[in-house]
């Protein structure tokens, strides 16, 4: 998702120089859309004004942010300018991580007198190429998350301040659950629907302009009753958001069933060798076996 977001900063106009572990990434987006691609994330942050990340986990947005070579090290040596007059830098981490991780580099980056943002996004890949994510922040200090607003907004439908930081990846983990309940419950409706001999896509245009309707029925129902779940957000990322729920849940002391059931579903559609399947392929476990996608 990374990608396309750089793709609508640079098409805002802002200069845009970018790191990817894989380094051809980088060389082929340079090659597709300007500016310059970096060896390290230091070299890349260095004169910065804001750095975005977005990786996998919580270790790997420690392997880029921490280090000889990391993201603080480039910045604290870069000092950053805004109109020719210094700026505080501001890191912004889309990743979605746990809400720990963003309180932990909040205060590393105040130790460094660099802003910091935790900023998960919703809208998947399709929501990344189109500019129309939900970007949900956490910073300790609203001027920071003003002034990253517009630059934010670049490739946003919606960009908003929930609180202090660790406040956006808390966000996140409740737009993970719901997520995670609607696409069971989609996915048993449709799966009654095929066994009764229903027409799915006439009954989705029916009873998607009711209360049943949402945002899963509208994109996913006509693909997931005909085994078709190549479309973004793979099974193992989401598996990997339910954990992070779990934990928090369990840290707070709350209840989470239907997530922790849903989440034990997902590990069964991975061991049906959907372990790249976007999440609507929970219906797949309920399929009788000839009616399963093949691997």
């Amino acid at each position: 998702m990374g990608g396309p977001m750089a793709r609508h900063l640079a098409a805002k106009g802002h200069d845009v120089t970018v790191f990817n572990r894989t380094a051809a990434k980088a060389t082929a987006w340079v090659a597709a859309n300007g500016g310059r691609s970096a060896a390290t994330p230091r070299e890349a942050a260095t004169n910065a004004e804001m750095v975005m990340v977005c990786v996998g986990n919580d270790d790997d947005v420690r392997s880029v942010i921490y280090g000889a070579e990391g993201v603080l090290a480039g910045v604290t040596a870069g000092g950053a300018t805004m109109h020719g007059a210094a700026a505080q830098c501001v890191i912004v981490d889309h990743t979605t991580a746990s809400a720990t991780l963003a309180r932990e580099l909040a205060a590393r980056c105040a130790e460094h007198g660099v802003g910091f943002i935790d900023a998960p996004v919703s809208g998947g890949q399709a929501g990344a190429e189109n500019g129309q994510l939900s970007v949900m922040c956490g910073a300790d200090d609203s001027a920071v998350f003003d002034r990253a607003y517009p630059v934010l907004m670049s490739y946003a439908k919606v960009c908003k301040r929930l609180g202090n930081a660790g406040s956006g990846q808390l966000a996140k983990m409740v737009n993970q659950i719901c997520i995670a309940g609607i696409a069971q419950g989609l996915s048993e409706g449709l799966n009654l629907a095929l066994a009764a001999g229903l027409d799915p896509d006439a009954l989705v245009e029916v009873i998607s302009q009711g209360a049943a309707g949402s945002w899963q029925m509208s994109n996913r129902a006509k693909t997931m009753v005909r085994n078709e779940f190549n479309f973004g957000f793979a099974v193992e990322w989401m598996r990997k958001d339910l954990a992070i729920c779990l934990e928090e849940a369990h840290r707070l002391g709350v209840d989470l069933p239907i997530t922790r059931i849903v989440n034990d579903f997902y590990g069964e559609v991975v061991e049906m060798g959907g372990r790249r399947w976007d999440t609507s392929s929970l219906i797949a476990r309920l399929r009788a076996p000839d009616d399963r996608p093949r691997e």
